[in-house]
């Protein structure tokens, strides 16, 4: 254990201290700002997701460098304005854990999941200014929105919130269908942008209590059609043909083929 902290602190010192060196002597390295930096951090967090995704533990480990460095760099940044540095963001962290963990530092003993969950919410709740507590304020706005829609019924249920099981969740969800079709029907096109966000809230929300999560489940999908489009568009290719030239009935013949190949592969497999 010694061993491997002893080894850690080296590497951390040694990352500080080429922070400190680009920041110095690297012209790009030193114009950048924390503004200029955030949408480069952003693509360093899909680069990890899409690591984590196909289960690359070698790009994790680089991926997980590169958003480090990030870290370190809003760190360096803000030690020039006198703000705050990589200790700070580190203590700060520690204290955070220490005071949302009453179960392990603490005497308020459980080994129940859910009730720890709450209570992380409702120490989060607390240590909010009073008079703009709100159990929601912690969902940041650029979350892309499906994810964003998790993370709020995520934080609903943190304070109880919520409801009872997920046969009332999916009567919610036909509830919701027919309501956007009804729209529909009418041709009212406000009135079908509410409904059909109305209706991925709701599955959101079935997906919670399925216990999956709702992006995983459609980046799965987006990365199935992927491969069976492509399977599809190498057999027309090899068959000499261009899909628009060819009937939806003929490229339907065509996309059950890539299914079939799919299943195949998979079995050998």
């Amino acid at each position: 254990m010694t061993e491997n902290v002893n080894h850690s602190q080296t590497a951390l010192l040694r990352l500080l201290q080429i922070m400190d060196e680009l920041r110095a002597n690297c012209p790009w390295d030193r114009k950048q700002t924390m503004a200029s930096l955030r949408h480069l951090t952003l693509e360093e967090t899909y680069e990890l997701s899409d690591a984590i995704l196909t289960e690359d533990l070698n790009a994790i480990k680089v991926e997980l460098g590169d958003l480090l460095l990030h870290i370190m760099f809003y760190a360096k940044i803000a030690s020039e304005q006198e703000a705050f540095n990589f200790a700070d963001i580190a203590n700060s962290l520690c204290d955070k854990l220490i005071r949302r963990h009453p179960h392990v530092y603490g005497d308020e003993k459980t080994d129940n999941e859910q009730l720890i969950k709450q209570r992380w919410e409702v120490q989060k709740l607390s240590e909010q200014p009073e008079g703009k507590r709100s159990a929601l304020a912690g969902v940041p706005r650029s979350l892309p929105p499906l994810l964003k829609a998790l993370r709020i019924q995520e934080k609903a249920r943190g304070v109880g919130f919520d409801w009872e099981n997920k046969t009332q969740v999916w009567d919610k969800v036909q509830e919701e269908l027919s309501e956007l079709n009804h729209a529909v029907i009418l041709d009212d096109s406000e009135a079908i942008l509410d409904e059909f966000g109305d209706v991925l809230f709701s599955l959101v929300n079935y997906a919670r209590f399925l216990d999956i999560n709702p992006e995983t489940a459609l980046e799965r999908t987006n990365r199935k059609f992927i491969s069976r489009f492509q399977a599809l568009e190498q057999a027309v290719q090899a068959d000499g043909l261009l899909i628009h030239d060819l009937s939806l009935e003929k490229l339907e013949q065509y996309w059950q083929a890539a299914k079939l190949l799919e299943q195949q592969e998979k079995s050998d497999y």
